[in-house]
């Protein structure tokens, strides 16, 4: 399944404007904190599909991609496009945004440090990959970060009576062959 968003560094772009916008600095580090979550939760929200085309590794000081965290190592890269996000893939960055875009750096390191899925990529070894079943299943419990109803909130509409109703977009459950 194709990842919604073209590039790891598009969704980057709109979380750093999206700080300036609230007259924010992002910290490299945190950038990466933010990624790994929107990753995640959209991961949790959509069936197990990637939002950005990248793999996050355990490092020690957390989950990072590490093109990304590479590239900036002296500040935000200068590139010549603009960065492409959808309507709805900017909606769901928001939603990450507004629940844990205020917190520092340091308060995200310790709510992703203890994730289950971050945990057992480090056992495997320093920079293993962070298995995306794996954090969706964490997620889905709820063990050490917020509950992806907790994060995102569902979209409430109206029926033919005037009730407000949840709703979201249906996708079939994914049949393994055997």
């Amino acid at each position: 399944m194709p990842a919604a968003v073209e590039s790891v560094f598009d969704l980057a772009f709109w979380l750093c404007d999206r700080a300036l916008n609230d007259n924010e600095y992002i910290q490299p580090i945190k950038l990466q904190y933010l990624l790994f979550l929107c990753q995640a939760y959209y991961a949790a929200t959509n069936s197990g599909r990637k939002l950005v085309p990248a793999i996050f590794v355990a490092e020690e000081v957390g989950p990072i991609e590490p093109s990304l965290l590479k590239a900036w190592t002296n500040g935000r890269p200068k590139f010549e496009s603009k960065p492409v996000i959808s309507e709805d893939v900017a909606k769901f960055a928001d939603e990450v945004w507004r629940r844990f875009g205020h917190h520092s750096a340091e308060h995200l390191a310790k709510l992703l440090l203890k994730m289950p899925a971050y945990l057992s990529a480090r056992k495997r070894g320093r920079r293993a990959e962070i298995r995306l079943e794996e954090v969706i299943e964490g997620l889905n419990q709820g063990s050490n970060t917020p509950k992806v109803d907790q994060v995102i909130k569902p979209k409430v509409m109206r029926s033919h009576k005037g009730e407000p109703v949840k709703v979201k977009a249906w996708s079939p459950k994914t049949v393994k062959s055997e």
